[in-house]
């Protein structure tokens, strides 16, 4: 028998929650075209990311740690892909398209410049007075109109949902700003729990090549409620702290938070009667949630990772080089633009100096953004 995307929207109107994003109820693509045969559009959304330019760019773009520190650390790729699977995961449970999920998971760190959100805040006082700066808005920017793949139009041409779960992505780091997606209304169900899903992987993983890098001690676990109950719960003497006891101990810290999500937004789904999309969206607060206690706990373990991790004297001085090289790299490609690629003097002329120097910084690796620092500002460089 074969799976045509009618019958594939078939099965996913039977199997969902009645509050869930069906793809066949879809708002559609700002371009129209056909679907595919064997593919939902959500799919099909999926697919074109994965294909992207930005995509495969996230895998020299830095998480924690800059991608030449070592091969076993998360760049932003692996934590793309990381928050995918939990997204799938939550989405699953709770009876969510899983495929909506994972594209707006695999979409939503598309606009990261080089060097995580140290890059960001840069780039965002850069642009202070040229329209500023969003990763957000850059990832959307990027599948609606810097890739370039189809004939017919500019971008991915993805539907709309999917654009408005990039643009309205949010945790306790990003806060949106929706323009144009309805922003006095929540987004799906799918796209808030994405938000968590983003959240539960950094703190998790960014806790593991914290522990891994040796810039955090297993005894200063200890100071972190959630942590010490774990550990207690595992058998697990946090001083002793062995690679194997490192790894059983972020599997289950991340199984503790999703199953706490599913059962504390199903809660709040049942308590509040949330029967259908509409009510998702209307609802005055996301609906996807921690319990109480343990959003207790993980506020009190991000101000932990702050503290600890992303504040340790040798992030600071990446995050030191990272400024000083954007800083430069800005100032030369505006002063003189003349350095720029040709396609970016051809931006340039379309939209402007700043906005076009933007859009080709905010593309950068973390490799790519060191190598043109070099060939600018070393004088053996080539």
């Amino acid at each position: 028998m074969r799976y045509t995307r009618e019958r594939l929207l078939e099965l996913e109107d039977h199997m969902l929650a009645p509050h869930a994003m069906r793809a066949s109820e879809t708002r559609g693509r700002e371009h129209p075209e056909p679907e595919s045969a064997f593919r939902t559009p959500f799919q099909k959304d999926r697919d074109r990311v994965l294909h992207t330019t930005a995509f495969r760019r996230l895998e020299y773009k830095t998480q924690v740690f800059v991608n030449y520190e070592g091969d076993y650390y998360r760049t932003r790729l692996t934590h793309t892909l990381e928050v995918a699977q939990v997204a799938r995961s939550l989405a699953r449970a709770l009876g969510l398209n899983e495929d909506l999920a994972e594209v707006v998971a695999m979409a939503h760190d598309l606009g990261h410049p080089p060097f995580g959100h140290a890059g960001e805040r840069v780039l965002a006082e850069l642009m202070e007075a040229h329209g500023g700066f969003d990763h957000n808005k850059q990832s959307l920017r990027i599948v609606t109109w810097l890739e370039r793949r189809y004939p017919g139009f500019r971008g991915l041409n993805l539907t709309w949902e999917v654009r408005e779960g990039i643009v309205k992505h949010e945790t306790v780091y990003d806060l949106p700003s929706a323009e144009g997606y309805e922003p006095q209304l929540r987004p799906t169900l799918e796209a808030q729990i994405v938000n968590l899903a983003d959240e539960i992987a950094y703190n998790a993983h960014d806790l593991d090549d914290g522990l891994r890098s040796g810039l955090l001690q297993p005894g200063q676990l200890a100071e972190v409620e959630v942590l010490r109950e774990l550990a207690a719960e595992l058998e697990i003497d946090l001083e002793r702290l062995g690679e194997f006891d490192r790894r059983v101990f972020i599997r289950e810290l991340l199984g503790l938070m999703i199953t706490d999500v599913v059962a504390a937004t199903d809660a709040v789904i049942a308590a509040e009667g949330i029967g259908s999309l509409d009510d998702v969206r209307r609802f005055p607060t996301p609906l996807a949630r921690y319990s109480e206690r343990l959003g207790a706990q993980t506020a009190e373990l991000r101000a932990f990772l702050y503290a600890n991790l992303y504040r340790h004297y040798h992030i600071v001085r990446q995050v030191a080089k990272a400024k000083h090289v954007l800083e430069r790299l800005f100032e030369a490609y505006t002063q003189m633009p003349e350095m720029l690629p040709p396609g970016v003097q051809t931006a340039a002329e379309e939209e402007g100096l700043f906005r076009a120097v933007c859009d080709y910084m905010a593309g950068m690796t973390d490799r790519y953004a060191l190598e043109e620092y070099a060939r600018i500002f070393d004088p053996y460089g080539r």
